[in-house]
């Protein structure tokens, strides 16, 4: 990879999409000149804007053909590491030249992202890269996508490498429904609370997490989002050590415990389970909401509260006021 792709000047516009060669709608043979084209890096002017470019989070390989486009074309570089970003070119190939590298992280002042938005809308490209992943999943590119998209300029984005969609993909919990939560709190009142907020969600739920800390939050996750829910620790995705340990909150609670681990962390937790409904709490909750509301608010609020089916409730609604009725008024 490193040695067969060579930069090239090619005259092939660039906006977004840069390949001459696509997959959408396309029924032809493939021939050797679309190969070739595919496989270098294509240099050219990037319309001015600010692209957020998804990098490996592992294996330098995984990269993207378009990200190592826009990496090699853009006017300006804007990294959460810079040596990160050095790196990565390098072993790609691609020179940096005179072209500026400005880091941009967390602790970057306001004034960096104000004249990283300032370059794009003057008229340059500005290529921004998180340390490792897609930028905007837990790293400063949030507040910089804003800054830019409130100032007129072109946000676009080079997809790719992401921790928490390589996960989802190697966990074999639920995906059509997920929630990302990012890092937990380190205050442990805080981040109760967020697993108190989380604890009902009807989602898979995604954390990043310290491998410091991914023993005690495994333990507070068994007790209160309960131990039997399914639950994966993906560690040091795409490299080489990698590891996925799944099983119930407290089975991987306990095979976590005084453990030393190492390596960047993806926890994924099972949606809760339905719980089961005894009939007398549901025509308890159905009175009390009927009492106060009118038929179709009350089923709305009693489905929402007890997580059951519309339909449901409703039958039960009405059962409830032919019952209240009598006979004679429901003659």
């Amino acid at each position: 990879m490193r040695q067969a792709r060579k930069t090239a000047n090619m005259n092939v516009s660039f906006a977004g999409a840069v390949s001459s060669a696509t997959l959408c709608g396309s029924t032809g043979q493939v021939n050797d000149r679309q190969v070739k084209e595919s496989l270098e890096i294509l240099r050219n002017p990037l319309a001015p804007g600010l692209y957020f470019v998804a990098t490996p989070i592992g294996a330098a390989r995984d990269i993207t053909l378009k990200a190592l486009d826009v990496l090699a074309s853009a006017d300006v570089i804007a990294a959460e590491d810079t040596r990160t970003a050095r790196h990565l070119m390098q072993i790609h190939g691609i020179a940096l030249g005179e072209r500026s590298l400005i880091a941009y992280h967390d602790h970057s002042a306001a004034s960096v992202r104000d004249a990283l938005v300032e370059m794009a809308a003057a008229g340059k490209s500005v290529a921004c890269v998180s340390e490792a992943g897609t930028p905007m999943v837990s790293d400063p590119g949030f507040p910089l996508a804003r800054a830019a998209i409130a100032a007129g300029v072109a946000v676009h984005a080079a997809p790719g490498p992401s921790a928490m969609l390589a996960a989802l993909v190697v966990a074999g919990l639920p995906s059509d429904r997920v929630l990302f939560a990012g890092f937990p709190p380190a205050q442990s009142g805080a981040r109760s609370r967020m697993l108190e907020e989380l604890s009902n969600v009807p989602a898979t739920l995604v954390f990043y997490e310290s491998p410091k800390r991914i023993s005690r939050l495994l333990a507070e996750m068994a007790v209160s989002l309960g131990g039997d829910r399914d639950a994966a620790v993906c560690r040091e995705l795409t490299k080489r050590f990698e590891e996925v340990s799944r099983g119930s909150l407290a089975e991987l609670a306990e095979a976590f415990r005084g453990r030393e681990v190492r390596g960047e962390i993806v926890l994924l937790v099972g949606r809760a389970p339905v719980r089961a409904v005894e009939q007398n709490d549901l025509e308890a909750t159905l009175d009390e909401a009927l009492a106060r509301l009118s038929v179709k608010d009350a089923v709305a609020e009693v489905a929402a509260a007890l997580d059951l089916p519309r339909r449901g409730v409703y039958q039960a609604a009405l059962l409830r006021e032919k019952r209240d009725a009598g006979p004679e008024e429901a003659e």
